[in-house]
């Protein structure tokens, strides 16, 4: 068996959203980009129980939790917070409105992530929402301090229990010029 050389990731480009549209069916929306992105960050929750018996931890069990995923991008155009956060933007005067009973869809989110060695690993997180981010601005002073927007959400695992899927070039994986066509789905 050939040996496998791995590479440590070195960047995150190319992140995509596609709102799910039926998750009985597992169908999305296309994917479409969000912005050019700074830092990903994934949370997953898990909780474990312990059996004990006679005295001693005899049996454990552990259960996914949900997901915590942060985005940074270099900025949040409005057609992406309205769509992602449930908000509506009139297309003719370019104004959001924001209503206290806008819903956020389920979406999924996809990226790849780039390795030292120039290949690429690529993820789809399946189900999550995000939820209206925080703002926080500051005056320009003599020295530029980019002001980027931060996206959190909570992933959930789908109906069919699965919550993400990840590809490794470094594996063998040759499928990274379709993989943001749509969210990835098994063939079988």
């Amino acid at each position: 068996m050939p040996q496998v050389v791995n590479s440590a990731p070195v960047g995150v480009e190319n992140l995509v959203y596609a709102v799910l549209t039926d998750e009985t069916a597992v169908t999305y929306g296309i994917p479409d980009l969000i912005s050019p992105a700074i830092n990903v960050k994934i949370s997953p929750k898990s909780n474990s129980d312990t059996l004990y018996a006679d005295d001693r931890a005899v049996e454990t069990v552990s259960s996914m939790g949900e997901v915590e995923v942060e985005i940074e991008t270099q900025d949040l155009p409005l057609e992406v917070q309205a769509v992602l956060l449930g908000h509506s933007l009139d297309e003719t005067t370019k104004v959001m409105s924001y209503s206290a009973d806008d819903t956020a869809p389920y979406a999924a989110i996809g990226f790849k992530i780039k390795k030292a060695n120039g290949r690429y690993r690529y993820v789809w997180l399946l189900k999550g929402k995000f939820s209206e981010p925080e703002e926080e601005h500051s005056t320009q002073e003599d020295k530029t301090n980019f002001q980027t927007p931060k996206l959190k959400g909570i992933f959930l695992t789908r109906a069919d229990g699965r919550w993400k899927y990840t590809a490794d070039e470094d594996s063998g994986f040759t499928g990274g010029d379709n993989w943001f066509t749509n969210v990835y789905k098994p063939s079988a």
